[in-house]
């Protein structure tokens, strides 16, 4: 089976930036002082594939959205963020960040039972060990928010829910329950700023490393609809799939006829219709305007 990876193409050459790693989204680039610059794309992924067809801006849409949570959090916790000034060529889509030691998972916050917790509850009534009340539907709010560790998986893998000892076991316990208590920080102040604008969190990863003294950074992306589920709260309705401020329209349309794609071939997807292309940047740019208050 394809790991999706060979649809990442050739990253740009930065003057003065040495490449060193490309994600589904991400460029992470070494600066000549050791910090990092990481840019992000407009490529989308689906179901474990980076697709040929890119989102126009999306990179930037992510950039910024992160930017802007990163100030909403910074009293709950420091980010890595060091620097907007990047070169030209990236501007409004890349930061500079410091080097962290990055812990080996991913630390998702849930609120409302949807995705692959969903799919844990209907088996055994638990979410990574957690258990849940009976008669949960997709979309039911949780009675309170729930940390649902998973492994980091390698591009083109699936990250796979592991319960909150697993985690401990990897990274010790008292750094395990830290991971924990700002997660669910994070994510019970954004869940009421995004409430407060019509949009429910449902879920969120987040991505959290070590500076060399010890302290706990929030890295990478926060709070993006690549990273997050948001629902518009006036259509919130438990028993379904949500409309969602995310990708879900590119899933849709692959899963569709009209695509004529296969998802058990292993063969890669299609190129995105412009139609899927127009109405998935609309999406991206409708949830950075809700959420902040800014015209993109």
């Amino acid at each position: 089976m394809s790991d999706g990876s060979s649809a990442i193409p050739t990253p740009p050459v930065i003057e003065g930036a040495e490449h060193v790693h490309s994600g589904k989204v991400r460029d992470l680039y070494r600066l000549g002082d050791g910090r990092l610059l990481m840019v992000a794309s407009d490529r989308i992924s689906a179901f474990d594939f980076v697709l040929d067809s890119t989102i126009p801006d999306k990179g930037a849409v992510l950039t910024q959205m992160s930017l802007w949570w990163f100030g909403q959090l910074a009293d709950l916790v420091p980010n890595h963020v060091v620097s907007v000034d990047v070169p030209a060529s990236v501007k409004g889509r890349a930061v500079v960040c410091e080097r962290l030691d990055m812990y080996p998972v991913e630390c998702v916050a849930r609120g409302y039972l949807t995705g692959s917790g969903l799919l844990d509850y209907q088996a055994t009534g638990e979410v990574c060990g957690i258990p849940l009340p009976e008669g949960l539907l997709d979309g039911s709010r949780l009675p309170e928010p729930v940390f649902t560790p998973a492994t980091k998986a390698e591009l083109g893998e699936h990250d796979e829910n592991v319960s909150y000892d697993a985690v401990a076991g990897q990274v010790g316990p008292d750094v395990a329950a830290h991971l924990r208590d700002l997660t669910l920080r994070v994510y019970g102040r954004a869940e009421r700023i995004a409430r407060d604008r019509g949009i429910l969190l449902a879920d969120t990863k987040l991505e959290f490393g070590a500076r060399p003294d010890g302290t706990v950074v929030l890295a990478d992306e926060v709070l993006t609809p690549d990273s997050s589920r948001f629902w518009p709260a006036d259509a919130w309705q438990p028993g379904r799939t949500q409309p969602s401020y995310d990708k879900q329209i590119v899933r849709n349309w692959l899963l569709s006829p009209e695509s004529g794609w296969d998802r058990a071939s292993g063969e890669p997807p299609p190129p995105l219709p412009e139609a899927v292309v127009e109405r998935t940047r609309s999406r991206y740019v409708e949830a950075y305007e809700r959420l902040t208050g800014q015209t993109f």
